[in-house]
């Protein structure tokens, strides 16, 4: 099973920055892909940004040019650099990691911007 622990959410006022890790333990197999997708109030969970094992990333066009996702494969852990934060960025940001055989959840940490 594997185990993923989040940290670096937090209040920060807009134009600010946060810095998301997520690291990743007790997998068997190799991790392919690690991403953040978040969740604000009463609307559904949407992707933020996606890296492959081989560093090719995607990201939402919502937060393109200002998030940045980043990964060290020798420590399992997948960053999320996010810049000029907006209010509407306000949410719980969960990683996401998937082997070829499952895909895992984080806790989910809260980002909240104020305006």
């Amino acid at each position: 099973q594997v185990q993923l622990v989040e940290s670096g959410g937090g209040l920060v006022q807009a134009g600010g920055s946060l810095r998301l890790s997520c690291a990743a333990s007790g997998n068997r197999f190799r991790i392919n892909v690690m991403g953040w997708y978040r969740q604000a109030p009463g609307k559904q969970r949407e992707l933020v940004a996606v890296i492959v094992s081989g560093g090719s990333t995607n990201y939402a066009d919502s937060v393109k040019g200002r998030f940045t996702i980043s990964r060290d494969n020798a420590k399992n852990t997948v960053y999320l650099q996010m810049n000029s934060l907006k209010p509407e960025d306000t949410a719980v940001y969960y990683c996401n990691v998937a082997t070829a055989f499952a895909a895992y959840w984080g806790q989910g940490t809260q980002v909240t911007v104020s305006s």
